[in-house]
Formats: structure tokens, C-alpha cells, sequence
């Protein structure tokens, strides 16, 4: 299948447009966006924001970007019960959302965490987003609402965002008049990224996966299989998260795939590769993605991340057959190959 050619845009913004690919100046609308993983803001990440201290403060270089997205893997919330069948359950204080607010424009709720204290404690959650200015999508007030894709405009491109939940229990999903999140189903992935642009006027269709298992430093068939299909569908890139560990990056038809960005803040791990996540940032065109690079981050004992530059992680740039390792002391380079577990 063609991929849809993107809606043309008047350039604006961040130096007209002007920005990289394969090495050559490319004028037109151009933006760039970050992608950090899991943000879980319960536990001893919510007393630092009690306390008065940032949790992103170490790493707040990284997302500076034109658009700053995330993962919210916990209900914001004061009402609800646990969910009884659940071993863990997440709740921040919705005093976090200022100093979440600060380093991120907009989060997925497309996750097996946003129903841990209920529906209505999952309403609270987009009413608190709403109320801070945060953009959210993956879930809503009803089922049409969670597959509402997210535009957001930047240099000249109007980018939709679109979050889907795969890991069990279902009963967090969406209803025709009832609230959740938005899960997977191969035909309505493909259909929601076809009517970003059919429907919604979108340039860029930029989907964010919930899926995998827990510390598989490999991406599965199913991901590998619904990836490519998402991107034949009209994706201009897939990002993926959940398994709390990164996981590979490949190229497909010229479209990156990011399987997991793996943890960002997040207190509870039982590994040591659970406690490393990347930043993720993709330089954006009226063609997709013109480049990609990830820094890797650190997390402490608490779940604060840290620059962790002694770490490689992937590069890609368009045109390219494969990754590069974009990361090493000192410095960037590209060029060489990137080790199998980064």
C-alpha cells in the first residue's frame, strides 16, 4: 500500500523551516519532538514535587524541543479504589501536573495504569490534563473520543498523535458512552491513521504503542507485524513503549520504528536495564522524519533520570539502511553499528 502524500503547509517558525536531511538543507514547515517513556509520578517521584523539586530538572536539556510528549503511566487523581486484581496501582496527587506541565505539551493515557483507580478516577485524570493545559490522547470520555487523534501545529505541519493500549486487562477500554482508553485492534489502528488525514487534516500521523512484554530487550512478532502494518496504513513514524526496556529501532519503507523508548521517571524496577530509557527526538518534514536520535538517561533509586552520555543508543537519519550509534563519551558520531543490547 502508497502511503497518503502529506497535506502541503506554509512555512513558519523555527528558521523558516530550515533544517537537515542526509545532509542537505531542506527549506519548508519543519518541527522537532521528543518522546520520553514511562512517567509514573506516584510514590517517592510525587513527595520530590511535594517537596518543591523537579524530578525532570537533570534532564530538562533533553526534551527542549517544539513539541514534548510523554507516557503517563498513572491515574492524577484524589477519588477511586485500587483495582483489586492488580498487584501495583498508580495515583499522583494532581499537584504534580505544574511541574509536568513544564517539560512535556502533551502525554498518552494509552496504558495498563490509567484505570487503576477506576473510571472515575480516569475522568479526573483528563479533567486535571485539561485544566493544566497538558494535551492527552489514547483514552477520553467515550470510545470515539479515546481514537480522537491530538493536533498539535508546529512550523507549518499540523502532527496528529494517536495511543493505544495492548497489555491486559482490557476492562480499562473505552465505551461507546463510557470512559477508558483506547485499545488495539489492527483494522482500527490502520483506520484511525488513514482518517488523521482523510478526516482530521493531518500532515504527519505519528501513532504510540503501549505493547510487548516486561524486560524483553527484543521487540516480538506481534509488534514487528502490526508496526509494519501501521506504517503501510500511512505512519510517519511508530513509538513504542511498556516493556521498561528499550528495545530496537529499524527502519521499514523508509519510516523509523522505535519498539520501546523503555523507563523515563519511575521509581519501581527490579533491574538494571529497567533503570536506563531514552529521550527520543525525530526532526519532522512535510515527508515524515528526516532524522532520528535518542539519548539515554539513567534512572536513580527513586526514579529520577540523568543524562547517562556513556551510553550508546541509536541514530537514523532518511535514506539510511539502518541505525548508527549516535552516543559515546565526549560526544555524538555517527557511523558505526550499535551494539544488540545498547
Amino acid at each position: 500500500m502508497n502511503r497518503p502524500a502529506p497535506r502541503r503547509a506554509a512555512a513558519r517558525g523555527w528558521f523558516a523551516g530550515l533544517v537537515l536531511a542526509g545532509g542537505l538543507a531542506h527549506a519548508g514547515p519543519s518541527a522537532s519532538l521528543v518522546f520520553a517513556g514511562d512517567i509514573m509520578l506516584d510514590g517517592a517521584l510525587g513527595r520530590l514535587v511535594a517537596a518543591g523539586r523537579d524530578p525532570f530538572a537533570a534532564v530538562a536539556p533533553l526534551l527542549r524541543a517544539d513539541i514534548r510528549v510523554g507516557n503517563l503511566e498513572c491515574t492524577v487523581a484524589t477519588v477511586g479504589s485500587p483495582a483489586a486484581d492488580k498487584r501495583y496501582t498508580f495515583r499522583a496527587n494532581p499537584r504534580v501536573l505544574p511541574v509536568l506541565r513544564r517539560h512535556f505539551d502533551a502525554v498518552s493515557v494509552a496504558n495498563n495504569h490509567s484505570g487503576d483507580f477506576g473510571r472515575d478516577a480516569f475522568l479526573q485524570t483528563l479533567d486535571h490534563l485539561d485544566a493544566t493545559g497538558i494535551g492527552r490522547f489514547g483514552g477520553g470520555r467515550s470510545l470515539r473520543e479515546a481514537h480522537r487523534p491530538l493536533l498539535i501545529e508546529r512550523g507549518g505541519l499540523r502532527i496528529a498523535l494517536l495511543g493505544y493500549n495492548e497489555f491486559m486487562p482490557r476492562m480499562f477500554e473505552a465505551e461507546a458512552d463510557a470512559p477508558g482508553v483506547a485499545w488495539s485492534e489492527d483494522e482500527q489502528v490502520a483506520e484511525d491513521i488513514a482518517d488523521a488525514r482523510r478526516v482530521w487534516g493531518a500532515d504527519l500521523v505519528i501513532p504510540v504503542m503501549h505493547w510487548g512484554w516486561e524486560n524483553e530487550l527484543r521487540s516480538g512478532p506481534r509488534q514487528r507485524r502490526l508496526a509494519r502494518r501501521m506504517v503501510e496504513a500511512g505512519a510517519d513514524a511508530v513509538i513504542g513503549g511498556h516493556p521498561h526496556v528499550v528495545q530496537e529501532v529499524e527502519p521499514y519503507r523508509g519510516v523509523p520504528i522505535v519498539y520501546s523508548v523503555g523507563n523515563f521517571a519511575m521509581e519501581l524496577s527490579d533491574n538494571d536495564a529497567q533503570r536506563l530509557g531514552w529521550v527520543l527526538r525525530l526532526e519532522l518534514d512535510e515527508r515524515g522524519v528526516a532524522a532520528l536520535r535518542t539519548d539515554a538517561v539513567r534512572l536513580d533509586r527513586r526514579g529520577l533520570p540523568r543524562p547517562a552520555a556513556d551510553r550508546a543508543s541509536p541514530c537514523w537519519r532518511r535514506g539510511d539502511a539502518g541505525v548508527s550509534d549516535c552516543s559515546f563519551p565526549g560526544g555524538r558520531r555517527r557511523g558505526s553499528s550499535v551494539p544488540r543490547d545498547f
